[in-house]
């Protein structure tokens, strides 16, 4: 099997806690260049540049994973996919709906391959969540997910920019899950978005959920305002009585009181897992849902000033 050589547009956080480790430990992928705005380099790296164009010259270049923030990776990766690299988006994969559906129509036309990752649904528990809630109708929803901003993104103002998306930022990880686990489609029905009053993205959210059969109690609370233990749980009920539970952000699993998996995360190794197998077959693979539920919840939402939040 051919290696795939890999450049990384953008240092950030994320790139550097888990695509560079990651791509490190993988024999499928060889790491060859790094663009960072900040000058960052990376001792894996062939070549180091401050402008991603300039890595898009580099013919050895197959792909790039892009791990910027989500207000420019339209642009990017647009430019990417003509250069004639595949990309990997980090998520949210865009800004705005329209841009990533340009990127999947611009993708087709090439003959490259663009992947949207939603990490939280690379756990082995979220695949048995599905599997157990498959065919049954849901009585209840609760999604708790409630984290400590100043320590997941120190120092990150780009986050509470429009476009930024907020709390979103994590909580689209819950609403993948949720679109990945539940056994028909949810539609957000309301959305309360509490903003600080120095801030262009929320600070929290409260959604409830529809469904095309049913009238379940469907919610969502999202908060990136809790310090000491982070919670990031899904609950789910079915009206035949099963008790689901989806703890530490999807790598736990109870059903009826009973553990069913519980293991480390290991989100972003199946990630690079899924894109090596992507690259050779050359098939695109854009899943907009969760996506699709934010922008409906900003749509819809109705906005909550609260006081000034300083990081």
């Amino acid at each position: 099997m051919a290696v795939h050589r890999i450049g990384i547009i953008g240092l950030g956080k994320i790139a550097q806690d888990q695509h560079l480790p990651v791509i490190k430990s993988n024999p499928d992928f060889e790491l060859l260049a790094v663009s960072s705005t900040r000058g960052l380099s990376h001792e894996d790296a062939k070549y180091t540049f401050q402008d991603y164009r300039e890595l898009l010259k580099l013919p050895d270049v197959d792909a790039v994973s892009i791990c910027t923030p989500p207000q420019v990776r339209h642009q990017i990766a647009r430019e990417a996919l003509l250069a004639g690299k595949s990309v990997l988006l980090e998520k949210p994969p865009a800004a705005t709906l329209s841009e990533l559906e340009d990127l999947r129509v611009l993708a087709a036309k090439t003959g490259k391959v663009v992947f949207t990752t939603w990490h939280a649904q690379y756990n082995k528990a979220v695949d048995e969540a599905k599997k157990a809630l498959a065919g049954w109708s849901i009585k209840r929803l609760l999604v708790t997910w409630k984290e400590d901003v100043r320590h997941w993104h120190p120092g990150q103002q780009w986050i509470w920019e429009a476009g930024g998306f907020g709390v979103f930022d994590p909580g689209i990880n819950a609403l993948s899950i949720v679109t990945r686990i539940m056994p028909e489609p949810v539609f957000i029905k309301t959305s309360s978005l509490e903003f600080p009053a120095n801030r262009d993205a929320p600070i929290a959210a409260n959604l409830t959920f529809s469904m095309s059969h049913g009238q379940g109690d469907l919610q969502a609370v999202f908060d990136w305002r809790q310090t000491g233990p982070q919670t990031w749980d899904i609950e789910v009920e079915t009206e035949a009585g099963m008790q689901l539970k989806l703890t530490h952000g999807g790598s736990c699993l109870e059903i009826n009181g009973r553990v069913v998996v519980q293991e480390e995360p290991a989100e972003y190794q199946g990630i690079y897992r899924r894109f090596d197998a992507l690259l050779t077959i050359g098939h695109s693979e854009v899943d907009d849902a969760p996506f699709r539920l934010v922008a409906d919840a900003f749509m819809i939402g109705k906005r909550e000033q609260v006081d000034a939040f300083e990081d």
